[in-house]
């Protein structure tokens, strides 16, 4: 897409099409204008408030209500100083004001509000206008049997219906498929090409890519924000392509404690999950400057590192893995396992959400699996009849379809809810970082990792830094016309499941952080900081608004000493737990097979079927759980 392109098309897919973009509101354009400290010298500065609104309409209304209303606040701020509005001031005024406001602490989390989507939408102009977009040349995907729901039948009958097209539900499905079932898999997401990926800036695919524009929020203290996927291939396409096998412990621990008997010999559903994705560890001439650095400061600290186990061979270092590989080396599962699902026979419909499972309720040993009712997006519906429904609908959209059909009576549905916990921490070098290739996630830490923290070595796409850059007017614009010198880094926690998902017609995630968690973030930042310092770093910026940088590792220390967990932008990711399998009856929703308790014919095979944190990035985890149930179901069957 060329710079300056036409916005009006870019939106999201959320009910099957496009909607154009709404018309920007004065106090967005006057806010960019003052956060950039817009002079009227760059052109790339006159798109941001559009790809701004673009980008809040993709969210959910409460979050683009919230910055609206930031907005809005900040536009009132200035006329009580100025009698003007920010839109009227010129841009010594406008500079000013904004510097007036961050100055009062107490309204620093407002302006870091509206901070986020506007540095997403500037970092992608500004890219654009350097560089546009260039053509990608991509190979031809492996062919898939999709169908849009407008052209599916009403009614239609199958051996088997798979609830989503993600890394449980593509295992699942081949599975079946493979061993003689007929199978339909059902998706609300569109089917994304390779080649459509290098078609477009990182920031619009984000917006097709992600549900509710990658702004679910699980609400606590703090609240989180717990980015999902929504498309064939599920969250696999957006992913980092990170494959950590599940930790010994972690699989001794769901046997023995939780009495989860679908992982007996999950080593072996492990290893086929990896032959299936093509894993190995990345080569490090594609890792990138950001990967190289964690490594230096690791051996300069002896701490243990190296780059990670990748489902990417011939990987490029695009650095776009989550906005959808645009050169097919990342294996999703829309690529490496859904292909030899519909060659043995699956059929995906697509533009389709499950409203309910329906079930027999005559039988005498209880209710019966029997099919699925989904809506398309022009609100009409169709039936998939069948006697086994699997669901793969994800941690957070699994519990509220089971209790839409009336199964959702487990006291524990929805509960022990585990997300990992991440922060991210960033490094100022000397020399640029960024470069024309890299990893988006090329280099473990594992220093750590016994204590439950692990360390990832992370960039962004080109013009998407997740990092919120400190200060404001001309502060920010030139933190933002620097981050090629940025390194950064990020570390999860392995949680105690501490949240749960509320809801019925779309999901409520709750989560409060444990305090054993939050010390581990506030111990996952210090250890960033220390490495980024020993790999050269000439400051760490700390992601904390009112400490936002450090110029030398005592400087961080006393920073950090003052900051508590509420200070930290915490984002979650990997949702898992909320269905789980295990023997406890009263505690687990799905029995030790992952068959869901209470009706006959329910299979769970998402992360929701974890009965604990995996502990590291879950994609094998969920393929091989997926596999282990799905196997055990056709096993009893034959």
């Amino acid at each position: 897409m060329a710079a300056g392109g036409d916005l009006a098309a870019v939106g999201h897919r959320a009910r099957g099409g496009r909607r154009p973009v709404s018309r920007t509101p004065r106090s967005l354009d006057g806010l960019a204008a003052a956060l950039l400290a817009d002079d009227g010298t760059a052109d790339w500065t006159r798109a941001v408030p559009r790809r701004v609104t673009a980008l809040l309409d993709a969210m959910p209304a409460p979050a683009r209500a919230a910055v609206h209303g930031a907005a809005a606040a900040i536009d009132a701020y200035a006329v009580a100083r100025t009698g003007r509005r920010l839109l009227a001031l010129g841009p010594v005024e406008r500079e000013h004001v904004m510097a007036s406001l961050a100055a009062r602490r107490a309204l620093l989390p407002l302006l870091d509000a509206v901070k986020v989507p506007l540095l997403l939408a500037a970092g992608t102009e500004r890219m654009l206008h350097r560089s546009p977009t260039p053509a990608v040349s991509a190979p031809e995907d492996p062919p898939l049997d999709c169908t849009p729901s407008r052209d599916w039948p009403t009614r239609s009958t199958a051996d088997a219906v798979v609830v989503g097209s993600g890394a449980g539900g593509a295992m699942a499905a081949r599975t079946l498929a493979e061993a003689g079932l007929s199978v339909v898999v059902v998706e609300e997401g569109a089917h994304h090409s390779t080649a459509s990926f290098g078609q477009r800036a990182p920031l619009d695919r984000f917006l097709d890519l992600y549900r509710d524009g990658g702004a679910t929020i699980a609400v606590g203290n703090p609240p989180l924000v717990l980015p999902v996927g929504r498309a064939v291939g599920g969250t696999t396409v957006v992913n980092s392509g990170t494959c950590y096998r599940t930790p010994d412990q972690v699989v001794a621990r769901w046997l023995g404690r939780h009495g989860f008997a679908a992982a007996e010999g999950f080593g072996a559903h492990l290893d086929e999950v990896e032959r299936t994705l093509r894993v190995a560890r990345q080569p490090l001439d594609v890792i990138g400057g950001n990967g190289l650095l964690a490594l230096a400061g690791a051996e300069a600290l002896g701490w243990t590192a190296a780059p990670l186990r990748r489902n990417a061979p011939g990987c490029r270092g695009s650095c776009q893995c989550v906005v959808g590989c645009p050169t097919g080396a990342k294996q999703s599962v829309q690529l490496s396992v859904l292909p030899a699902a519909c060659a043995a026979g699956a059929r995906i419909v697509t533009h389709a959400r499950v409203r309910r499972i329906l079930t027999d309720r005559d039988g005498p040993a209880g209710p019966r699996a029997a099919g699925v009712l989904a809506r398309r997006p022009d609100g009409s519906e169709l039936e998939i009849l069948s006697p086994l429904v699997v669901v793969a609908a994800g941690a957070l959209h699994t519990p509220p379809l089971l209790r839409r059909s009336g199964l959702g009576g487990h006291p524990r549905l929805g509960r022990n809810l585990s997300v990992h916990p991440a922060i991210s921490v960033a490094g100022r070098f000397s020399h640029p970082v960024t470069g024309s290739r890299g990893v988006l996630q090329s280099v473990g830490v594992e220093h750590l990792r016994a204590d439950g923290i692990l360390i990832e070595a992370t960039a962004a796409p080109p013009g998407m830094s997740s990092f919120v850059l400190p200060g404001v007017g001309r502060e920010l614009r030139g933190e933002l016309e620097r981050t090629e010198r940025l390194a950064t880094l990020g570390a999860m926690i392995a949680d105690r499941p501490s949240g749960r998902v509320l809801g019925r017609d779309r999901p409520l995630p709750r989560y409060g952080l444990a305090a054993r968690d939050a010390g581990r973030l506030l111990r996952a930042q210090r250890a960033m900081g220390r490495l980024l310092f020993a790999a050269g770093a000439e400051e760490v910026l700390t992601g904390v608004p009112r400490v936002p940088r450090a110029r030398n590792l005592a400087q961080l220390e006393a920073l950090l000493d003052t900051v508590s967990v509420r200070d930290l932008h915490v984002s979650a990711f990997h949702p898992t737990g909320t269905a789980a399998a295990g023997g406890d009856p009263q505690q687990a929703p799905a029995d030790p097979e992952g068959r869901l308790r209470g009706v006959h014919g329910v299979l769970i095979a998402d992360g929701s079927v974890l009965p604990s944190c995996p502990e590291v990035n879950p994609q094998l985890s969920i393929m091989a759980a997926a596999l282990a149930v799905a196997g055990r179901f056709v096993a009893r069957a034959g």
